[in-house]
């Protein structure tokens, strides 16, 4: 049966939107190079709008000799797909270091015209560097364990015997005992916290209001470290509860927000943090050692409006002992890369100056997983 002329409009329109919801930049190419067709990924991928791509062929969107223009050519010639990887597009139109992967096809109803679409390496490299900050904290949790207890009963000797020095001791004396006393209290300090890697006790995860959550870190932060800091909120109010342990979460975005609002510094004139919720379907990882694909469609933000991370710290932010403060010890991302790991979640930074994020994927909360709405009900209060 011959469809109507509503019938094939129809299923024009429910093209466009199943590609619209495709989150990769999808473009159709014509024989003469025009881009015929551009969904909505593609527009914020090559900074333009579907018309104003229309009015541009291929190659004046890409680096001159891309090997993007080579691979629509071969595909045209063959009539069969081609996957090509860590393909260079980078430009001043797309942006510094941009590497894709590509999928080129050929589309049989328009003679010369292919399809391109594009995935931006960026976040499977990320996924591949959580590893790394996941490997990088387990090594730590091991050389924790033997420091709390090689380090700390020497320690707790030497800080007594400078108190009972302190009781015989001159004015000037006393500042020295003193000294060592502070000094050992310190040493201390940063071995508990060191101890935190080597605890592996399974996490109590339950339905989380990220809001919640963002709410009591922003309060705590008002009322303490960020008091002359602008703090805003851009949350998605539909997002569905996070699968997390709530006192971990605040340990978390409390790490962040006191980052960043170290990184806008003692003079925090115009100093922002922005705190963002949003829910991004389509990324999926490997548990490893399993066959298993977890989805992480929750997104978490922290950005500052601060100088930036420098590019040689950026790789290895969430390494053990990484600092660029003066008197930091270089485990509170470290931590953060943790407990993220812990949740089954993905960390990841992308600093500029003036800008930068933060950001968190995580899984969500499944009724059918998890028990019931109701058994659940109190702890998203």
């Amino acid at each position: 049966m011959k469809a109507t002329v509503a019938q094939e409009a129809d299923m024009v329109d429910a093209a466009q939107i199943v590609l619209n919801t495709i989150r990769r930049p999808v473009i159709m190419v014509d024989g003469e190079g025009f881009i015929t067709y551009a969904n909505a990924d593609a527009e914020d991928f090559f900074r333009s709008s579907a018309t104003m791509l229309a009015r541009n062929t291929l190659s004046k969107l890409v680096p001159f000799g891309s090997p993007l223009l080579t691979l629509v050519d071969q595909v045209r010639e063959r009539l069969a797909p081609v996957n090509e990887y860590r393909v260079d597009v980078s430009s001043p139109r797309l942006g510094i270091e941009k590497v894709v992967d590509l999928y080129v096809a050929p589309v049989p109803e328009f003679p010369g015209s292919v399809v391109v679409m594009f995935q931006e390496r960026s976040m499977a490299d990320k996924i591949d560097r959580q590893m790394t900050h996941r490997g990088a904290a387990r090594s730590v949790t091991g050389l924790a364990a033997m420091l709390a207890h090689e380090i700390k009963n020497p320690l707790s000797g030497i800080r007594g015997a400078a108190q009972l020095l302190e009781l015989s001791a001159s004015d000037e004396d006393r500042a020295l005992t003193r000294l060592i006393t502070d000094e050992t209290d310190r040493i201390v300090s940063l071995v508990d916290r060191m101890e935190v890697f080597s605890d592996e006790r399974p996490i109590d995860r339950y339905p989380v209001n990220i809001h919640v959550v963002l709410d009591h870190v922003k309060a705590i932060a008002k009322n303490g470290f960020a008091k002359r800091i602008k703090i805003l909120e851009e949350y998605d109010p539909s997002l569905p509860p996070v699968f997390a342990n709530r006192d971990q979460l605040i340990q978390i975005f409390l790490n962040l927000v006191k980052n960043a609002a170290e990184a806008i510094g003692s003079d925090p004139q115009g100093g922002e943090i922005v705190l963002s919720t949003a829910f991004r379907p389509g990324i999926r990882v490997s548990v490893p050692g399993t066959q298993d694909r977890v989805s992480l469609p929750l997104e978490f933000c922290v950005r500052d409006n601060g100088p930036g991370v420098s590019e040689d710290i950026l790789p290895i932010l969430f390494d053990p002992f990484i600092t660029t403060k003066p008197n930091g010890s270089g485990l509170g991302l470290a931590l953060v890369a943790k407990l993220v790991g812990e949740h089954g979640g993905i960390i990841e930074c992308d600093s500029t100056p003036r800008a930068t994020t933060f950001r968190i994927l995580m899984p969500a909360w499944k009724q059918t997983s998890f028990g019931t709405d109701d058994d659940n009900e109190g702890d998203r209060k």
